[in-house]
This record gives structure tokens, C-alpha cells and sequence, in this order.
């Protein structure tokens, strides 16, 4: 068959077409074959393409801002591409059509305007001023060029120049004003007593068996078990991995520890610098050389010779010192001279690129190389996990190409060597243990894993630890038996028959004060405490929240009016409140600092409903098509 393919290929037409191929891909690129010819946009808005570039950093970039954010606790589930990515192209859409929008008004930021909000930027600075190595490291990281991230800042600088030329247009008017002010600095007097459910639950009623019954069969939804799942699981970590290190090994990472930085000797150095024509009114180098040496002959202090003539800015108010060097700091010859000086001694003059130096070594710190046994212990662990993080990825590989084709976790942790482990009674919100963690629950529970029987896959919980998991069985919620429930049936009915005579008490005070006595009265016949609040506010934090919520929830009354309410706290007790006069808000009365407050509350809201208002038009405009 081969031979024949081979013979066909031989005849005129068949190169003719092998050339047409062979041109068509040096033209457009195999992609145009391979791919259909298309391109790379995934989205248009208004014409305009959205690369799927653009919208993988896009994706990358709020990865990196959920990690930052969520820490340990991160569900790794949330890092999945497809959920990002349909959030992320939204927000293109939406940055792309106020880029449109800001460029049609000519909108504009200068480059100028761009460098310094870089400058100012804290992450991009080293003590306290901009650094271009800083820069570069921390554009690197995060997966920036320096042209990308000044051309996104750009944007987002044009976007927030629209944004807020918008939220600047709105402002309140005087009779916005003060109806905000009538309503949210409104006070109100109040005056309420507490029925507690303690003074009718010390009695401990008696709860029937009859009683007992009846609930448990009006209310058995209340009564079923969670429903569950038995799990058999493999876990691993490095810890798993541990095997003890072979003499030569550590002898070797003792070898190479040794010559590691901090055992070297640290010099701290210091230097007066002399930069060809930096000083030429001054003299040259040499006649400054020579000036410099006579006054450090003649006993005056280096750091005092350095602030006078060293030519390096950075170091010359602090008596030219360099801070510490273990000989990689500085220029090789200087490097040289550092280690043959004697302590506070002045060197000879030192030629490098910048210049002329005098160098001066201010402290000497002679590194002190521990024993191979004090260092054992060291050196094993860190040998140990190194090996043990190979071998656990080794393994987790293998595992996932194991388990994705097993039924059950047998067969792959007996070709593995590793334990089946098991788990009974893990339930949807199981918030202790292992499984407790959100996405091995979620791969519990879900349909492959929990309806189809399959294996889950080897799910990474951390960078050292990877489980994999299989249902067992599957606990369908039951019934729990009466006996199993009794105590708790009592107590629910004990409890309801307290809060209904505590409301019941509450209603008997009410329909005293409505009947025209006094909070006071009522409260000393029945033994309640009562207090009474005058000007309480909306966000006041004496009055008990459920009673300040009930007042303010009540209608304004007429003056001289009386208007009241019982509310129930979660606890059983019951609040019999009244609400004994009312006083509006008034704008005008408000302290200036008040007034500006109110003021940029409602700006604020108004900015908000316009921008999301504006952009909601420019969406329902657009043209737009996602791919």
C-alpha cells in the first residue's frame, strides 16, 4: 500500500498540486489551512477586534488577583479558564466601548501624565524613589512589557477622565437636599420595655408524648438525614516521599554550602570619588588626589574628606560609605583592592569606568563555616524534600494517566504502592476535616464523580498536596427514627410554647399602652425593665437594633400622636416599644461638615446610577459579536 502511495505521488499532476500546496503555505502561513483562514479575534465591538490575546492576559490577570486576594483559602475551581474567561471578555467589552466613547470626544493623556503616575507608583520605587531595574522586574513578573502596561494605564487614565467628567456633571439640588436630609436625619423619642423569655421557660413545661408525636409527623422534612457520600481517596504529600539520603549526597550539598555568600567574609566599604571633569574648577583629579590624601595624612576623619570632595552624590553625605560588599558588589578592582586592605586604611587610587577612587574598609565581619555534623540535620531535610517534590510529581503524573482509565482507586495505588484511605458521612456542607476544602467537595458531588462512578481527577489542593477520590456509596437522605429525635422534638415545642407566651405577654403590654397607660406603669406591675431613648437616629447604637428598625419602619405620626409595635429578638424575647415624637431632618440645621457629607453621599449615588446608566446606552448601541 505504501508502494503504491509512493508510485502515485511520482506522476506531474500530483506535484502540481504538492507546489500549489507548498505556495499557499510560504504565502499565509500553515494556519490559513489548518485554522480556516481566520483570524484571531474572539469578539468585535463596533468593528473593532478583540484578540484572543488580549483576552488570555486579560484572564491571567484576574488569576493573579484572585490568588493575591483569596490566598490559602482559594478554591482552585475558581481559577478555571472557561468561568474567567466569559467574566474577563465582558469586561473588554465594556473598557473597549468607553475607550470608543472617550476617543470620539477627543479625550487625551499626556505622556508626561503617564510617567508621573508611574513615578509615584510605591511598587516601582526603592527607598522611596523610582527605580527603571524595579520597574522592569515587577512588569516581568506580573507578565507586562513596559509598551503594554503604559499603553493599559493610558487607557484606564482616558476611561477614568470620562468617568468622572460624568460623575461631575450631576449634583443635588437644594430641594434633593434637604428631602435626603429630611429623611436620613430624621430623629425619633422611644420608649420600650423587654418581655424575657426567661420568666416563662424556667418553669420547664412538660412535653406530652402525644405532643411529640404529632410534631415528629407534621414535620419530618425537619428529621431527614443529610444526604452523604462515603469516599475511598488517595492523598499525597510530600511527607509520603521521604527516604533517607545517601552520605555522599550530603557531603556534597556540604561542599557546595560552604561556598555560599553568607559564610564569606563582609566588608563594609567607603570611598571618595573623583570623576574626570566633574571638578575641573576645583583642579584635576590629580591636584584633587593629592589634596585629599594630604588631609587624610594630616589626621582628618574619611567621612569628612568624602563629603567635601567626593564627586559621588549618592554617598557623599553620608561620609561616602557604600554600605557591605562579599566581594560582587563593586567593580572587580575595587573588589580587589577591598580584600587586600587592612581595616580603616586608606588604598591606593583605584581606576574604574566611574572614576578614581579612595577606598577605605570601615568594618570587617569574617564568615564562620559550620561542621559537616552541624549542619547534618540541615542538609538531610533540605535533600529530603527536594527528592521527596520530584518523586511526588513523578508519581502524580503517573496517577492522573492511572486513575482516568481505573474503576475505583485499587488498581492504581497497588501499581503505585500507595494506601486507599476512606472517609463515611461527608455531606455537602461538610465544613471539618479534609473535605472540608470547597473543590474537593464540589468534584465529590459532582455528576461524573457522584452519578457516572468515575474517579475524580487528581486535584491539586496546594503545591505539595493532591488528592484523588472515588464515591463508595451514596447516602440518599432518611428518615431519622423517633427515638433518635425525641429530645429535640421537646425541646423545639418547649421553646415554641415560650416564645408564643412571651408574644402573648408582649400583646397583653401593648394593648395596656394603647389603651392610654403609661410605659412605666406597665412595665413596674409586670416586673420588666424598661428605658426610654429621646433623638435616636437611624444608625444610633444604644437602641436595640430590632427596636430601632421596628420605630423607624412605623409611620411618621401626627404631633402628639403615639404609635406602637412588638418586636421578637432570635433569642425569644419580646421588645414592646412606642414612638412618642418625631422630628425631621432639616438641611439648613445640619453642621457644614455634615452638609458636605450629605452632599457627596448623593453625588456619589447619582455618579454611580449615571455611569452605569451611560454605559448601559453605549452597550445597547454597539454592534457587537462574540465569536
Amino acid at each position: 500500500m505504501l508502494q503504491n502511495i509512493r508510485r502515485s505521488t511520482q506522476g506531474t499532476a500530483a506535484k502540481v498540486v504538492i507546489g500549489l500546496i507548498v505556495i499557499s503555505f510560504s504565502i499565509f502561513g500553515i494556519e490559513s489551512i489548518l485554522l480556516g483562514g481566520g483570524g484571531s479575534a474572539v469578539a468585535e465591538v463596533n468593528g473593532e477586534e478583540v484578540s484572543s490575546q488580549e483576552l488570555q492576559q486579560a484572564v491571567l490577570t484576574q488569576k493573579r488577583r484572585l490568588i493575591s486576594l483569596m490566598g490559602d483559602s482559594l478554591d482552585p475551581a475558581m481559577l478555571d479558564d472557561e468561568r474567567l474567561s466569559a467574566q474577563a471578555l465582558e469586561g473588554i467589552i465594556s473598557r473597549r466601548l468607553l475607550q470608543q466613547s472617550a476617543t470620539g470626544m477627543d479625550l487625551a493623556i499626556s505622556e508626561r501624565q503617564v510617567g508621573q503616575l508611574i513615578g509615584s507608583m510605591e511598587q516601582f520605587q526603592v527607598e522611596g524613589k523610582f527605580s527603571a531595574d524595579m520597574y522592569r522586574s515587577v512588569l516581568s513578573n506580573a507578565g507586562f512589557t513596559p509598551a503594554y502596561f503604559k499603553q493599559s494605564l493610558r487607557d484606564d487614565m482616558i476611561q477614568n477622565q470620562l468617568r468622572s467628567g460624568l460623575a461631575g456633571s450631576e449634583f443635588a439640588t437644594p430641594a434633593e437636599l434637604q428631602l435626603n436630609a429630611r429623611i436620613t436625619q430624621e430623629q425619633r423619642d422611644i420608649r420600650y420595655l423587654t418581655v424575657p423569655v426567661e420568666d416563662v421557660s424556667q418553669g420547664g413545661a412538660q412535653v406530652s408524648q402525644e405532643q411529640i408525636e404529632t410534631y415528629y409527623a407534621a414535620n419530618q422534612a425537619q428529621f431527614m438525614t443529610p444526604e452523604s457520600v462515603d469516599l475511598d481517596y488517595i492523598e499525597l504529600t510530600p511527607q509520603d516521599f521521604y527516604r533517607p539520603v545517601a552520605e555522599d549526597d550530603v557531603v556534597a550539598a556540604y561542599q557546595l554550602a560552604k561556598q555560599n555568600h553568607q559564610y564569606q567574609a563582609e566588608y563594609r566599604v567607603a570611598h571618595i570619588l573623583f570623576e574626570p571633569g566633574a571638578g575641573d574648577e576645583r583642579g584635576t583629579v590629580a591636584q584633587r588626589l593629592e589634596q585629599a590624601r594630604a588631609r587624610l595624612d594630616a589626621g582628618e576623619e574619611f567621612a569628612s574628606v568624602a563629603r567635601d570632595l567626593s564627586d559621588d552624590i549618592g554617598s557623599a553625605g553620608n561620609g561616602g560609605d557604600l554600605g557591605y560588599t562579599r566581594g560582587a558588589t563593586f567593580p572587580r578592582e575595587m573588589e580587589q583592592a577591598i580584600a587586600e586592605l587592612e581595616l580603616n586604611s586608606v588604598s591606593q587610587p583605584v581606576e574604574t569606568d566611574a572614576g578614581t577612587h579612595l577606598i577605605m574598609v570601615t568594618e570587617r565581619n569574617e564568615g564562620s563555616v559550620p561542621t559537616l555534623e552541624e549542619m547534618r540535620p540541615e542538609l538531610e531535610q533540605s535533600l529530603q524534600a527536594e527528592a521527596a517534590r520530584t518523586e511526588l510529581l513523578r508519581t502524580v503524573e503517573t496517577l492522573r494517566d492511572l486513575a482516568f482509565n481505573a474503576d475505583g482507586l485499587a488498581v492504581p495505588a497497588a501499581e503505585l504502592d500507595l494506601a486507599v484511605e476512606q472517609a463515611s458521612g461527608i455531606t455537602r456542607s461538610q465544613a471539618q476535616g479534609l473535605f472540608a476544602n470547597p473543590s474537593l467537595l464540589t468534584a465529590a458531588f459532582s455528576d461524573e464523580v457522584l452519578q457516572a462512578g468515575h474517579n475524580s481527577e487528581v486535584l491539586e489542593l496546594s503545591g505539595e498536596q493532591f488528592v484523588v477520590l472515588h464515591v463508595r456509596r451514596h447516602n440518599e437522605p432518611e428518615l431519622q427514627p423517633l427515638a433518635a429525635v425525641r429530645g429535640a422534638i421537646a425541646d423545639i415545642i418547649a421553646e415554641n410554647a415560650a416564645r408564643a407566651a412571651v408574644l402573648a405577654r408582649a400583646q397583653q403590654a401593648l394593648e395596656q399602652l394603647r389603651a392610654g397607660s403609661g410605659i412605666e406603669q406597665v412595665a413596674t406591675a409586670a416586673g420588666y425593665e424598661w428605658q426610654v431613648e429621646l433623638g435616636a437616629s437611624r444608625n444610633s447604637t444604644v437602641v436595640p437594633p430590632e427596636v430601632l428598625r421596628g420605630a423607624f419602619e412605623l409611620p411618621a405620626a401626627a404631633p402628639g400622636q403615639t404609635l406602637s409595635s412588638v418586636v421578637m429578638t432570635p433569642g425569644g424575647d419580646a421588645w414592646v416599644f412606642e414612638v412618642i415624637r418625631v422630628v425631621p431632618g432639616d438641611y439648613a440645621r445640619l453642621p457644614d461638615a455634615q452638609q458636605q457629607v450629605l452632599q457627596q453621599q448623593i453625588s456619589a449615588e447619582y455618579g454611580t446610577l449615571v455611569d452605569r446608566e451611560f454605559q448601559r446606552g453605549l452597550r445597547q448601541r454597539a454592534d457587537i459579536s462574540v465569536m
